[in-house]
C-alpha cells in the first residue's frame, strides 16, 4: 500500500475548499445550516475564503493529505501554535467524503502529533462534539483523554494527550538505560511475539547485555539510538539506525529494533520514532534505508503506511520467539 502524502502548506489553493466543506458540514451538524460560505460566521468565513487562505493560520501549522495516486489534497488538519502558556490545539481535521477509509485522518493526526512532540510541548489538546462518534474513537485510540472543559459550549468535549518525548541517546545514556528501561522494551517485544532476534523467554540480563553492546556501537559511530520517554519518565519506545560499514555502502543505513512497549502502542509512537530516524538519516547524508520484518506482522502495516517498499520475501528466514521458522519481508526506502 502506498502512503498518503502529507505536506505543510497554509497557502495551498485547495485549502479554502476543504475548510469551506468542513465548516458547512459542521454548521449543519449543529442545526445551523447555511448554503454558502458567505453565510458562515465571520471567523469561519475568513478561513474558507480564497483571497488569503494563509492569513487565518499565519502562526500555525497547516497539514494537507493527498491520497495515493491523487493529484490534489483531500484532507487537512491545523496544529495551532501554543498561546498564553496553554498546550497547542489540533483543529479542523477534515477528510473529503470521497477520500475516507484510506487512513488520511490517522496520517494527518500522526504527523500533527509528531510535530507537536518535536517542538518540545508536553501535551496537545482538542475539542470534539459528543455526537461525532468516529472522530472521538480515533482520538481515544491515539491516547487522548477527556479532561475538564475549557470551552463551555454544550455537547463539546475537551480532550488532551500527554506527549512522549523522543530523544537521541548518547553512548553513556544507552549504558545507563540498558539494565532497566531499554532491557524492558526488548523483553516486552519478545514476550508479545515480536521476531527481533531472541527466543522466549528472554531474561532481563541478556537483554541488558545486548544494549550494552549497542552502547559500544554508538560510541564507535556505527549505530544511532533514539528513545521515547513518557511524561512519567518511563521509556516507551526505541529505534536504532545502523550505518553500513563498507566503502561502497556508505550511502546506506538499516533501521533496526523499532520497539514500542505494549502500553504505548496504537498511538502513532512507532511512526514518530521511524520518522525521527529517517529524518536524521537524510540529514546526515544517507540516501537509502533498508529493514526486514516478519512477514504478516503488524509492523508491516506501519512500514507500508510510512512509504516503504517491499523488495521481496524470504521463507523460513528466522525463528519467532516460540522457535517456529517464519518468513521475512525485506523493505527499502529512499530518503
Amino acid at each position: 500500500m502506498t502512503a498518503a502524502r502529507i505536506e505543510e502548506n497554509r497557502s495551498h489553493p485547495r485549502l479554502p475548499d476543504l475548510l469551506a466543506t468542513y465548516h458547512l458540514a459542521n454548521q449543519a451538524e449543529q442545526d445551523k445550516a447555511v448554503a454558502t460560505v458567505a453565510e458562515l460566521p465571520a471567523v469561519y468565513r475568513a478561513e474558507a475564503e480564497a483571497e488569503d487562505p494563509a492569513a487565518a493560520f499565519a502562526a500555525d501549522t497547516v497539514l494537507l493529505a493527498t491520497p495515493p495516486g491523487a493529484d490534489e489534497p483531500a484532507g487537512c488538519v491545523v496544529l495551532k501554535a501554543p498561546r498564553e502558556g496553554r498546550a497547542p490545539e489540533i483543529k479542523r481535521l477534515w477528510v473529503a467524503p470521497e477520500a475516507r477509509r484510506k487512513g488520511l485522518a490517522k496520517a494527518l493526526m500522526a504527523e500533527a502529533l509528531r510535530r507537536a512532540a518535536d517542538s518540545g510541548v508536553p501535551a496537545v489538546r482538542l475539542t470534539v462534539w459528543n455526537w461525532r462518534e468516529e472522530p472521538l474513537a480515533l482520538y481515544r485510540g491515539l491516547g487522548f483523554e477527556i479532561v475538564a472543559s475549557w470551552d463551555d459550549r454544550p455537547d463539546l468535549l475537551c480532550l488532551e494527550r500527554r506527549l512522549d518525548l523522543i530523544e537521541r541517546l548518547d553512548p553513556d545514556a544507552v549504558r545507563a538505560h540498558a539494565p532497566a528501561g531499554l532491557a524492558e522494551l526488548l523483553v516486552d517485544a519478545v514476550d508479545s511475539g515480536a521476531s527481533v532476534g531472541f527466543l522466549a523467554p528472554l531474561e532481563t540480563a541478556e537483554a541488558a547485555a545486548w544494549w550494552s553492546r549497542v552502547a559500544e556501537e554508538a560510541a564507535e559511530g556505527v549505530r544511532d539510538v533514539w528513545a521515547a520517554r513518557a511524561p512519567d519518565g518511563r521509556l516507551t519506545g526505541v529505534v536504532t539506525l545502523v550505518r553500513a560499514g563498507t566503502a561502497n555502502g556508505r550511502h546506506r543505513g538499516e533501521i533496526a529494533r523499532l520497539l514500542v512497549h505494549r502500553c504505548a502502542r496504537g498511538r502513532g509512537l512507532g511512526y514518530r520514532l521511524l520518522a525521527t530516524a529517517e529524518a536524521h538519516a537524510a540529514a546526515t547524508g544517507l540516501s537509502l534505508l533498508v529493514l526486514d520484518t516478519q512477514t504478516g506482522s503488524p509492523a508491516e502495516r506501519l512500514y507500508r503506511g510510512a512509504g516503504w517498499t517491499a523488495a521481496g520475501t524470504i521463507p523460513d528466514f528466522a525463528a519467532d520467539p516460540a522457535g517456529t521458522l517464519r518468513a521475512t519481508t525485506l523493505y527499502y526506502k529512499q530518503v
